[in-house]
């Protein structure tokens, strides 16, 4: 996509043959914007997941209680999941357009 966007941005404006390609530039950019949000909201996951088995092995090695900690962690990983794999679908959906098969 980024590849793309350059591509596309040193189009000059007197090549009308390609110039109808300049249309895609924000289409491109919210593409970037979810892939984006996608990886972040991923990464968060799992980070949030590793965090789940280090506040349970700390949790038994003190005998402490642990299951809301742990459950409040695995919900919010899972809704950071969710998240990821909505804004990648729609991407995938904007990315499987028309104007994107043309070129």
């Amino acid at each position: 996509m980024i590849d793309r966007s350059q591509f596309i941005h040193g189009i000059a404006q007197d090549e009308p043959s390609r110039s109808f390609l300049k249309v895609d530039l924000p289409r491109l950019k919210r593409r970037a914007a979810l892939l984006n949000r996608s990886l972040f909201c991923s990464v968060l996951a799992a980070i949030l997941t590793a965090l789940i088995i280090i506040v349970a092995f700390i949790s038994a090695l003190f005998n402490v209680a642990h299951e809301y900690g742990v459950a409040i962690l695995f919900m919010a990983a899972l809704i950071m999941f969710c998240v990821s794999l909505v804004d990648l679908a729609r991407e995938t959906r904007i990315a499987l357009h028309d104007n994107d098969l043309r070129v």
